[in-house]
């Protein structure tokens, strides 16, 4: 019998969960599921169908759970985990990792032999994949990726205004909250020499973080540029690459590859739930030994000190 508990049950939470729960009953395993949540609140009758039980308090929890998933507002993130340390002894961690990058790593008594992976989900999209073959088959000159949505759009039915993306004190703010995009392009280049980062709050969206970040990348023979915002009407979420023959656009949106001038198109079609799955697929292959983890604590905070911009500052 395999053991989990889900610390959060909100809309990330909720995915997870049933992502979790396909994989394991495809591979045929017995499991339980538990859930650490805020409030007692009444769950959707699809989601409370696949908890065993659900807790308020983190020192109720059994504890001996093959890995507690922690998803919860990123500022909790923390706390979570020290609550839940003494309780597992692996961990998923939903990204970011954190709010801040000055927390204490070592006051968490991670275990030595435990896994501790935070989540990197478009590192498993299809389209980065076919990118990063490119990034090791030609030299780049130059990339400029692109994440421009409209926050209120994006969960449909909530008041964007109290989610977390739309409250600094929570962790919201496209820097962190976007930080998908400096994941995939350290996957792709490594990380940066230095970052020239700028952010702030200038549309009229209704937030207390910072809906507008740009960032330049210096590598020694490669500058990144990154334009992150809230307020986008048209979505976009790209990346260029300029090589020498061609200009490559991988389009995370659309699913597809274009090469700008051959003509080019490759399409490479899937769903949230298919790049999810795959990571979550991975992650229990590194329950078992069978995967690496490709993205422990510390790089997961690296990452986060890029997202400020903490290499260096114009």
């Amino acid at each position: 019998m395999k053991r989990f508990c889900m610390v959060g049950v909100g809309s990330i939470g909720t995915r997870h969960l049933k992502n979790l729960t396909a994989l394991l009953r495809e591979r045929g395993v017995e499991f339980q599921i538990d859930a650490l949540r805020s409030s007692d609140r009444p769950l959707p009758a699809e989601t409370a169908a696949l908890l065993h039980r659900t807790y308020t308090r983190a020192e109720d929890l059994p504890g001996g759970y093959d890995a507690v998933f922690i998803t919860n507002p990123t500022a909790l993130h923390y706390a979570a985990m020290q609550a839940c340390m003494d309780k597992t002894r692996h961990m998923f961690i939903e990204k970011p990792v954190f709010d801040r990058t000055d927390l204490d790593l070592g006051a968490l008594r991670c275990k030595p032999d435990g896994v501790y992976y935070v989540a990197c989900p478009l590192r498993y999209r299809r389209v980065i994949a076919y990118m990063k073959e490119l990034t090791q088959q030609h030299p780049v000159f130059a990339a400029r990726a692109i994440c421009s949505t409209y926050l209120p759009d994006w969960r449909p039915g909530v008041d964007y205004r109290q989610t977390y993306s739309a409250r600094r004190e929570l962790g919201g703010g496209v820097g962190i909250d976007l930080i998908h995009e400096w994941d995939y392009l350290c996957y792709l280049f490594g990380r940066p020499n230095r970052v020239y980062a700028l952010s702030g709050t200038y549309s009229d969206l209704e937030v207390t973080s910072d809906d507008l970040a740009v960032y330049i990348g210096q590598y020694d023979r490669l500058l990144v540029s990154l334009h992150l915002d809230y307020f986008g009407r048209f979505d976009r979420r790209e990346v260029e690459l300029y090589l020498p023959d061609d200009v490559v656009v991988g389009d995370l949106i659309r699913s597809e590859v274009r090469f700008l001038k051959s003509g080019k198109t490759a399409a490479l079609p899937e769903s949230r739930d298919d790049y999810q799955k795959r990571e979550i697929a991975c992650f229990l292959d590194m329950l078992e030994g069978r995967q690496e983890n490709h993205n422990p604590l510390a790089l997961a905070v690296d990452v986060l000190k890029i997202t400020r911009g903490e290499t260096g500052r114009a």
